[in-house]
């Protein structure tokens, strides 16, 4: 069964409030659909209550899931990179039923024998342009691992320009804690789209959208202090896919709100053509280790379906992501083992957001080329369009600067050759990185 590109996105935003739901919201970046991923490769092994589960947890029966990753991997994201692989210990005999699975994965995942730590961590750093150092489960007396990666690295069609930290208002905690943050540019200079939104289970939410070329759109959502993060979090994911897809957004008039200040916004009447809106919201960067392990998460019910009986398993993601004034970047690493995003002027309103205390993230994937929020018109649609790839729950944001957000990490850069200029490991220019 094939599954529409909807379909697709809907069902890793419904992973992604499962794991939110096991990791909590401290600070902190995932990517669910790293996690997708090899549920959706493993799940055609199952059968009887594995295959129960399998199916409640991806959102979807096996098979329509496991050709959603295969359309995936045939038929990858310009600026998204994207690698998976399965490898088992040299000379193991894991029996017909393995066998039947692994000769039907996608051609684009790779295999043969089980590395060593020193080659797992190799392909790591090489399919995340070295943004991810250590492969996250250790490689002692494996039988099975099932690994994918994915990693980005892009610019903002237009930069952020730089504003004291007191412009995000009285209100917040992070206006005395840091010296200063993103602020949008005007409007006319394009690549940002920012508005406020009327939703079901967040209320009114301030939402900023940073468009990457290539096809990337990076979307912070904060809601009133008051909100459960975990509805902020599902917020972000809906938006996040209605503004990649050109869906509909619940936007809030100006006009419609009291003017004065409040946690999330400023409002007040100018003399302009047009009611305008910016925004303002700290740099941030994040890395996780997510342990994958609970049960709730798949991952036993995928261990047991391709190994069954066969003995301790593990399963878990390394993580990381930087925004700052000039670009985005992201990187993740997921793995399962079994050991052994000309008018007179009128009095109009200008509404100022203010993303001062912790708000949700979400990193979603266009159509190639799609440069403006709600991608391109109608047609054939790529899996990838209006897929949600990483998701953040900000909560410890740092001071802006005007570096580059590869210069950020020229002081620590890998062994492995990754470098200021964002080359990967192989020497290749990162997917949709200006050079």
């Amino acid at each position: 069964m094939t599954a529409s590109t909807s379909q697709v996105a809907d069902c890793v935003a419904a992973y992604a409030a499962r794991l939110q739901a096991v990791t909590g919201t401290r600070h902190q970046v995932a990517s669910p659909l790293g996690a997708w991923l090899l549920l959706a490769l493993a799940a055609p092994a199952s059968s009887g209550a594995d295959r129960e589960t399998l199916t409640r947890v991806l959102g979807c029966d096996p098979g329509t899931a496991a050709a959603a990753a295969a359309g995936l991997l045939a038929d990858p994201h310009p600026v998204v990179a994207s690698a998976v692989a399965a490898w088992t210990a040299a000379g193991a005999q894991l029996g017909p039923d393995f066998d039947r699975w692994r000769s039907e994965l996608p051609p684009g995942v790779a295999s043969g024998d089980l590395p060593g730590q020193a080659g797992l961590d190799a392909w790591a750093r090489e399919h995340t342009f070295g943004l991810i150092d250590r492969f996250p489960v250790q490689a002692d007396s494996l039988l099975l691992v099932l690994a994918s990666a994915l990693a980005t690295k892009v610019s903002w069609t237009v930069p952020f320009q730089l504003a004291p930290a007191a412009s995000l208002g009285d209100a917040s905690p992070w206006a005395r804690q840091l010296s200063r943050v993103l602020r949008t540019p005007a409007p006319a200079a394009g690549g940002h789209t920012q508005y406020i939104a009327g939703t079901p289970d967040a209320g009114d939410v301030i939402v900023h959208v940073a468009i990457a070329g290539g096809g990337l759109q990076v979307v912070s959502v904060a809601a009133g202090p008051q909100v459960p993060d975990s509805s902020v979090l599902a917020a972000a994911h809906r938006l996040a896919i209605a503004q990649a897809t050109g869906g509909r957004i619940p936007r809030r008039e100006l006009s419609d709100l009291p003017l004065g200040n409040t946690p999330l916004w400023r409002l007040r009447e100018v003399s302009a053509q047009a009611d305008t809106c910016s925004a303002v919201l700290p740099a941030w960067s994040a890395s996780s280790d997510h342990d994958l392990t609970d049960p709730a998460l798949g991952f036993a019910a995928a261990s047991s379906a391709l190994l069954p009986g066969r003995g301790p398993w593990d399963a878990r993601q390394a993580a990381m992501a930087r925004y700052s004034r000039t670009g985005f970047e992201a990187a993740a690493v997921t793995a399962v083992a079994v050991a052994m995003a000309a008018r007179v002027p009128a009095r109009r309103r200008e509404a100022e957001l203010r993303f001062g205390h912790p708000y949700a993230v979400v990193a979603v994937t266009t159509e190639p080329g799609a440069g403006g929020a709600g991608g391109t018109g109608a047609g054939q649609r790529s899996l990838w369009h209006g897929l949600p790839v990483f998701c953040a729950w900000v909560s410890q944001p740092e001071d802006a600067t005007d570096a580059r957000a590869s210069d950020d990490r020229a002081s620590d850069a890998r062994a492995s050759g990754d470098s200021a200029s964002g080359d990967s490991a192989s020497g290749e220019t990162a997917p949709g990185e200006r050079t």
